[in-house]
């Protein structure tokens, strides 16, 4: 799950669904694919630049990216639709988190260099799925983000724990965990440090510092920036759009995320998404990434802008879950936090 403060003034409302296309001259002439992606890759991400680069290296071929919410909201529409009998969509692009429910639901197709030649440009210890079903495209970590001209440092928390304190009551901003990748990492995050017997007990201490629950990054950043609480759930890399907007880390973390898109198993185009993935990984896409989606390319060989020495901030202590343990937890994990949310118990 992109990216950030300067162009959330192009955000007008949510974003229902957009479609843009482009084409690959390897599928053939009148070849159509369909990508299901999270809204904000295509209200702000790079989506328009790939659609112009492909039209013009590749006629004749249209790809519609569906973009109807975040995340895990696009994940569940995905799943709803196989298991309805069917879906339209070729491609999917999501969050690390996602590869359980994939996995679950036999989802994606297993891919190898072979398939996508720039796959080998991909660091090793992004490639969190052995059977390369989703393949990574872009990385970094969740922390909090908080408003340097509403709070000082010595007013800032420093632990999961400051959080709970009554002099932060609503100005916290965070995502739904059921719908979106964000909010849904910042739920794994506490469980990380509050472990399965303890994060309840955390999030009900929690809740009087939350203003709002939104569905998706792009509604809870949207009210951030407007001013409506001075802390939300986002990326360590904010402050490369607005040095206004820092990161804040407590306990000293940041949640790793690793974005990956994959091949849906349905689909009758397989070599023209095979095509568009290997475009996805390409360093003319991936130096594009830092500045639409505000994260760090997944290919070795794209530079960062010379800016993101000193704005994009690593967090000295990044943590992530097993994806095993996320898999054999995360549906009970999300009803008990669901129920918590809903009814404070």
């Amino acid at each position: 799950m992109l990216r950030r403060a300067a162009l959330v003034a192009l955000l007008i409302g949510s974003v229902l669904a957009w479609s843009v296309s482009f084409s690959v001259a390897q599928a053939g002439e009148g070849s159509k694919l369909v990508v299901y992606v999270y809204d904000s890759f295509v209200s702000w991400g790079p989506a328009k630049f790939i659609k112009t680069e492909f039209e013009k290296r590749n006629p004749g071929v249209e790809v519609e990216f569906v973009a109807t919410g975040p995340s895990r909201a696009m994940l569940a529409r995905l799943v709803q639709e196989i298991q309805s009998g069917g879906t339209p969509a070729d491609v999917f692009m999501g969050e690390i988190n996602d590869i359980p429910k994939a996995k679950q639901f036999g989802l994606f197709v297993p891919l190898g260099e072979s398939d996508v030649p720039n796959l080998k440009t991909v660091a090793k210890s992004l490639l969190f799925d052995p059977e390369r079903t989703l393949i990574p495209y872009e990385h970094g970590f969740i922390t909090l983000v908080y408003d340097s001209e509403k709070l000082k440092p010595e007013e800032l928390p420093k632990t999961f724990a400051d959080l709970t304190k009554s002099q932060y009551q609503k100005k916290l901003i965070i995502q739904d965990a059921r719908t979106s990748s964000v909010g849904h990492a910042f739920l794994l995050w506490t469980i990380y440090n509050y472990g399965n017997l303890g994060y309840l007990d955390y999030w009900k201490q929690l809740l009087p510092t939350i203003l709002t629950i939104q569905p998706g990054w792009s509604a809870a950043y949207k009210l951030f920036t407007k001013g409506e609480a001075p802390m939300v759930v986002s990326f360590s890399t904010d402050a490369c759009f607005d040095a206004r907007y820092k990161p804040l880390l407590p306990n000293n973390q940041g949640y790793r995320t690793i974005f990956g898109a994959g091949i849906v198993r349905t689909t009758d185009n397989p070599k023209l998404a095979r095509a568009f993935l290997d475009f996805l990984l390409s360093v003319e896409v991936q130096e594009k990434l830092p500045d639409t989606e505000v994260m760090f390319p997944a290919n070795s060989q794209a530079k960062l802008p010379e800016k993101w020495r000193t704005c994009a901030v690593i967090p000295p202590n990044p943590v992530m879950l097993p994806l095993d343990l996320v898999a054999e937890n995360d549906d009970r994990w999300l009803d008990e936090w669901a129920r918590l949310v809903v009814t404070g118990r």
